[in-house]
């Protein structure tokens, strides 16, 4: 921490309060922390935003990145040197020499950390893939003239604040999935689906209303979708296909927390 200017903390905009990792907070200390929510083209629009204006709110810097845009680096470049803006008048009052902004870049397994230093670096220096724990160690790189970056490895904290914050994280990609009985997060994502996108959950499982009658529980409609989906009575394989599908999007744009359900202690409830 003592080598960088600044920290960019990266979370996925679907999860965008349960991916932070509250350590992170702790050891930046007084250095300046960067909010960056990740794979925004899958996250809901319209919560999108509300999130973006609770953070402001709140005083945390933050950006909204889609990795699709060519621009990334131009636009993070700004950012940094506005919040450093202060500091860097200070150095040159002191006539130290300009050099490179320094910044560490964090956040939870499977957000897009080395997705966004290759588009920042524009070149694959960062290997990447759908599933935690492909970054295993420290590396600097080097985005420009202005910029860079630290790389780490994601890191989940020793205790989430609730279970729905765990349920989310696996939901998300962020714990491996060989760590958590698959059935159990398929039926909490058909329980918010249920209950907020009923329609999204209609459409791509070609069910029918009855199918989503309150009379139905959640386990006996785990059953319904892994028969359209082709696998019979096979539970376990039906689980991970919902996961996966809601995961890369198959399903629509989705959110799954807005800022509304935060309590006055910033539990996700």
């Amino acid at each position: 921490m003592p080598l960088v200017d600044i920290v960019f903390e990266l979370v996925d905009a679907r999860v965008p309060y349960s991916s932070q990792n509250p350590e992170i907070a702790l050891a930046a200390g007084d250095k300046p922390r960067l909010l960056i929510m990740t794979k925004t083209d899958l996250a809901d629009q319209g919560r999108l935003r509300e999130w973006l204006t609770y953070f402001k709110q709140h005083g945390q810097p933050v950006l909204a990145l889609d990795a699709r845009k060519q621009n990334i680096a131009k636009v993070v470049t700004a950012k940094s040197k506005k919040l450093l803006h202060g500091r860097m008048l200070a150095d040159q009052a002191k006539g130290l020499k300009k050099r490179p902004i320094r910044a560490m870049c964090v956040g939870v397994p499977n957000v897009g950390k080395s997705t966004f230093l290759n588009h920042l670096v524009k070149k694959n220096v960062a290997a990447t893939g759908n599933r935690p724990g492909v970054t295993t160690g420290q590396q600097w790189l080097r985005s420009s003239a202005d910029l860079e970056l630290l790389d780490t490895p994601g890191v989940l904290w020793h205790k989430f604040a609730s279970q729905k914050q765990g349920q989310m994280l696996a939901l998300s990609g962020a714990i491996k999935d060989s760590l958590y009985p698959k059935d159990d997060v398929a039926l909490f994502a058909l329980r918010y689906l249920r209950a907020h996108q009923p329609a999204l959950l209609q459409k791509r499982y070609r069910l029918n209303d009855a199918d989503l009658a309150e009379t139905v529980g959640n386990p006996d409609l785990l059953l319904i979708i892994t028969k359209q989906m082709g696998f019979r009575d096979d539970y376990d394989r039906g689980s991970e296909r919902l996961i996966f599908d809601l995961r890369k999007g198959k399903l629509g744009p989705i959110t799954m927390e807005v800022p509304a359900d935060l309590n006055e202690d910033g539990i996700n409830e």
